[in-house]
């Protein structure tokens, strides 16, 4: 059964208690957006405004580029169509607003309908297929402690990626994989999910997608992954934590996104999407302005 990747995404909302202490640039206040059009560049994971999304795809795509966004990624597939648009409407209402599409979460994938679901994504003009948990029946969510975890191992996890990816290169489109907290974390064995994933997934086939959210969740630093694994971090997922450790606009939390940021070139970042998961009571449509603004401040282009 196709479900929009909505679901799974969701069960990753509001567990943080962990607040790393780093720079930061204060944009509370920064309520205001300027008039003027904003300037455009980076991307938008389109999750962040999936309520506006469900009701009303175009006129929330309007709000995203007049935001000063220039690229997106779609978060919500069924039943062959993107928001509701068959991939060439998707593609084309894009084009008419100035964005392109250049990632897509693909949580619903299996091996039955990964092909239809990778031409999908082709048609819609989408270079980038995005796994964004363990799929196929893998990731689990305990409601009870609001932690993540992954059934089966993370050799079985490897072969899934290798396939996809294989079919994805066949197809003359890309495979990432994106984390959240639980892929670094060692398992009572000492196995660190994120790390198979990294050594044993074929480069030629799968890369991945850092959120950078979620890395600094599992109290590691990213750029002890680029400096281990140069080249492998295709895309990220920036968003912010605050002092309560919750998902917050760019600028206005702890993490230090221009340290990493300095780092892109080992990382192999070719693209990077703001993402907030939740924004706790401020319009989404305005939390995302308040990011763009803050994207521009630490030099993100």
């Amino acid at each position: 059964m196709k479900r929009p990747i909505t679901l799974l995404a969701a069960l990753a909302i509001g567990i943080m208690a962990f607040s790393p202490k780093s720079a930061t640039l204060d944009l509370r206040h920064s309520t205001e957006f300027p008039a003027a059009k904003a300037k455009k560049f980076g991307g938008l994971a389109l999750y962040t405004v999936r309520d506006a999304m469900g009701k009303d795809p175009k006129g929330t795509l309007k709000a995203v580029a007049d935001a000063g966004y220039a690229y997106v990624e779609a978060a919500n597939y069924s039943d062959g169509k993107f928001y509701g648009m068959t991939p060439t409407e998707f593609k084309s209402y894009l084009a008419s607003l100035g964005l392109t599409a250049k990632s897509a979460h693909m949580g619903m994938v299996n091996m039955e309908n990964a092909d239809q679901l990778i031409a999908d994504v082709k048609a819609a003009g989408i270079s980038y297929f995005v796994i964004p948990v363990p799929p196929m029946g893998m990731f689990t969510f305990d409601q009870a402690t609001k932690s993540m975890a992954m059934k089966g191992t993370a050799d079985e996890l490897v072969k899934i990626m290798n396939t996809l990816g294989e079919k994805c290169y066949n197809a003359g489109i890309k495979l990432l994989y994106h984390n959240h907290d639980f892929e670094f974390k060692p398992l009572p064995d000492g196995t660190v999910i994120e790390d198979v994933l990294l050594e044993k997934c074929d480069p030629k086939f799968v890369n991945f997608q850092m959120d950078l959210f979620w890395v600094t969740k599992a109290e590691v630093d990213p750029l002890a992954y680029f400096e281990k694994y140069p080249g492998r971090f295709i895309a990220w997922h920036v968003k912010d934590m605050n002092d309560e450790g919750q998902f917050a606009p760019v600028g206005t939390g702890h993490i230090d996104f221009k340290r990493i940021l300095d780092a892109k070139k080992k990382s192999g970042m070719e693209f990077y999407l703001v993402e907030q998961d939740n924004t706790f009571g401020l319009d989404p449509l305005e939390a995302i302005k308040i990011s763009h603004e803050g994207l521009e401040k630490f030099g993100f282009k």
